[in-house]
């Protein structure tokens, strides 16, 4: 056999490999074929061992010190290794060699160490790789370019990326999406879409970034109408923009674009994936389809703790109790491990229903079973619970368990808890308790609210004036109240105080109209 047909078939075996057992047979033919120097065959062997489940670290690390001299192909393929392993320390030590030995990076090398930068959450080592791809004459190159807009915007700092999309000569529809999604993040929502409708191509990456930023940033239906303006283009929306959109349906009930968003999730041939399914049951419970939602659960071919949790959400929302509690179970029996957030969902489904005693034996599970300690979510759930069933005693039992370290705003989120079911009872000197307590903690027009309203239904008008005359000297102010409604497939939103509306003069009218006839019918009742 010749040198050539060896080396040949050496490097398709190394292209077959398929477990460890196959990968010690190609490195056992990479030396008996004089391969042993060459740089393609080293980084394959270095690449299977990338591979989650048949590649080995510990096997890679052992090769790559058996190099003599590797070359910057060699380190490349290492370092992408340990990052997909997620092997951050190790990524930052293998960089550091390879400048030891003299070994200069690339523009594949240094988004790499970016990434790892990212990860690690070291802005300072994101500014000393820039230094370095000054130095080197790459910072105007687009993959190093793109990387370190990545970097400066998961820092936040929009500024550095901003100078970044400047300064390169040539950009690419990943530019555009990352100064998008930039901006985004930041709550820049206004600078993001002038990028959105700057960029000379609009693939599905720049749809989705613009999208997906009006939702996180609760515009909703600006997020829903771009929606719809790419669906007139000509690029078909991937899974991101779905669940972009269907969390956008959810939070403004808007049931008719919902069911229309599914369907179309249908008619492309969408595959039910977790993510997708999870965004249909959260969409449909808030809703108020829980049928519906419910229906997508058990559709859907995989499920994991996130899609468990909307669901176990989905009933508690409705108040079902026992249906939330049995899911729970039925959770557990097919292995899947619940989280903090199953328990705040199963926490809030109990006492929704009022089943106090069943949400306490489950807090019991949560803490000796699974061995998680209560969060100030899972302690306000709880005294929510025991409050609503009338266990005060217990609710304040349950809020001086509470760790003393803990911060101050999660011990207020308990005695928020205590004070509003306290007023829905009508326990006055309970109420004066906790709100004592929480004009210690924070300084929130909820516990003014709540106390100046107890004091008028219960007739004490001196007190509850009392209450409103301190807020305003305090200078509290309080959040107005904001409401919605769906007509036609629209759905229009008033804000106390606001008339904006163009229709304002007619809803008032209709209003007054509602109230006179409302005080007839009450008049006529008690006559």
């Amino acid at each position: 056999m010749s040198y050539s047909s060896s080396s040949t078939g050496c490097l398709q075996l190394l292209e077959k490999c398929k477990n460890l057992k196959h990968l010690h047979q190609a490195h056992a033919q990479v030396f008996t074929s004089g391969l042993a120097h060459n740089t393609f065959a080293l980084s394959r062997l270095l690449a299977f061992c990338s591979h989650p489940h048949p590649g080995s670290l510990s096997y890679a690390l052992k090769l790559f010190h058996q190099i003599p001299q590797p070359t910057i192909c060699i380190y490349n393929t290492l370092l992408k290794t340990l990052l997909l392993r997620n092997e951050l320390t190790q990524t930052l030590n293998v960089y550091t060699h390879m400048l030891q030995t003299g070994t200069y990076p690339d523009n594949y090398t240094l988004p790499y160490v970016l990434k790892a930068s990212v990860k690690l959450q070291s802005y300072s080592l994101g500014e000393l790789v820039h230094g370095c791809s000054f130095k080197l004459g790459f910072e105007s190159d687009i993959y190093v370019g793109n990387s370190l807009m990545v970097m400066y915007c998961a820092f936040a700092n929009v500024r550095g990326a901003r100078y970044m999309f400047d300064e390169m000569r040539r950009l690419s529809a990943v530019s555009w999406t990352v100064m998008i999604s930039g901006y985004a993040k930041v709550g820049v929502v206004d600078t993001a879409r002038v990028f959105f409708d700057e960029a000379p191509v609009r693939d599905r990456g720049i749809w989705g970034a613009m999208i997906s930023g009006y939702v996180q940033n609760n515009c909703f239906k600006e997020g829903l109408y771009l929606f719809r303006l790419m669906q007139a283009s000509d690029v078909e929306p991937d899974e991101a923009v779905f669940v972009s959109v269907l969390c956008a349906c959810a939070h403004l009930g808007d049931l008719d674009i919902g069911i229309w968003i599914h369907s179309c999730l249908k008619r492309v041939g969408l595959p039910l994936s977790v993510r997708v399914g999870t965004g249909l049951i959260d969409m449909y419970a808030e809703c108020g389809k829980l049928g519906l939602a419910r229906g997508v659960f058990y559709e859907m071919p995989q499920r994991d703790t996130v899609c468990w949790n909307a669901m176990i959400s989905g009933m508690a929302m409705h108040g079902d109790g026992e249906g939330a509690v049995e899911l729970f179970q039925e959770m557990e029996a097919a292995g899947i491990r619940p989280d903090d957030i199953t328990f705040i969902a199963v926490f809030t489904a109990c006492s929704y229903a009022g089943m106090a005693y069943e949400g306490m034996r489950v807090l019991d599970k949560m803490c000796n079973v699974y061995n998680i300690r209560p969060k100030s979510e899972h302690y306000g759930c709880i005294v929510d619970l025991l409050s609503r069933a009338g266990l005060f005693e217990e609710a304040r039992e349950i809020i001086e368990r509470i760790p003393s370290s803990s911060n101050p705003s999660e011990e207020a989120v308990a005695w928020r808890a205590f004070l509003s079911a306290c007023c829905n009872h009508g326990e006055a000197q309970l109420a004066e308790v906790a709100a004592e307590k929480l004009f210690r903690l924070e300084c929130h027009s909820g516990v003014y609210v709540l106390l100046s309203n107890l004091y008028a239904a219960a007739g004490k008008h001196v007190d509850a004036r009392r209450m409103q005359n301190l807020m305003r000297n305090r200078g509290v102010d309080k959040a107005p109240g904001c409401s919605s409604v769906e007509i036609d497939r629209a759905v229009y939103e008033f804000i106390a105080g606001e008339k904006t509306h163009p229709q304002m003069e007619e809803i008032q009218l209709v209003l007054q109209t509602i109230n006179k006839q409302m005080e007839l019918f009450g008049s006529k009742h008690l006559g």
